[in-house]
């Protein structure tokens, strides 16, 4: 009897250090996930902006700087709430950051994950254009999300939601929808082509031909 009860005592303590070495590893694995994804999203990356010569910006002073909207979500952010199944993500990636908002007097969370090198897009596509986002998603959530993305900068002051959305031809740049590849450039290849763009009296000429062709950046 009293070795039955040693043996109890004994699997027990096993399985309670397997139980605790467990969620350890899981733990550590969490933090190299989120540390290894930190280094590819925000390692350095560089676009040299030069200085204008006299004819570029006596150029740029004839044009009207222009707007530039922006796409929230799965151009600069993709997110799934606590509610979906299946999210895209692969399972234990974890998020840039995680909001709670409260949705018809129910509180939900949006795992957030930002797009490889969204915080540099948008802080030299703010030096060119007076920015502009917008989302199709509640206005609750892509107000959050844009406050995070702005960071106190000021740059995404303006902002339209679900409730400004209508369908209508525009000039519009495509691009890939993201959702979670951690090698994905498409913001970093728009660069180019919005820096010239500036300088274009009449955008719909180079988006019109850039359209007909299809082509995702």
């Amino acid at each position: 009897m009293v070795d039955m009860l040693k043996t109890r005592q004994c699997l027990l303590g096993v399985r309670t250090f397997l139980g605790v070495t467990s969620r350890l590893w899981s733990f550590f694995l969490y933090i190299l996930r989120k540390h290894i994804r930190t280094i590819i999203q925000y390692q350095t990356v560089r676009y040299d902006i030069l200085p204008l010569s006299p004819i570029s910006r006596n150029r740029l002073n004839t044009v009207k700087r222009k707007i530039l909207v922006l796409d929230l979500d799965e151009t600069l952010i993709h997110s799934h709430h606590d509610g979906v199944l299946r999210p895209t993500v692969r399972p234990g990636t974890p998020p840039d950051f995680i909001l709670k908002v409260v949705i018809d007097k129910h509180p939900v969370r949006f795992f957030v994950h930002k797009r490889p090198h969204v915080d540099f897009f948008l802080e030299v596509v703010s030096q060119w254009y007076e920015l502009v986002v917008f989302t199709a998603s509640m206005e609750i959530y892509g107000s959050a999300v844009a406050d995070k993305l702005d960071n106190n900068k000021g740059i995404l002051k303006r902002r339209y939601y679900r409730q400004h959305c209508t369908l209508d031809s525009d000039n519009a740049i495509p691009i890939k929808s993201w959702f979670s590849d951690p090698s994905d450039t498409a913001l970093l290849n728009l660069l180019p082509m919005l820096d010239a763009l500036r300088f274009t009296a009449d955008v719909r000429s180079v988006l019109s031909r850039n359209l007909h062709q299809h082509r995702l950046w």
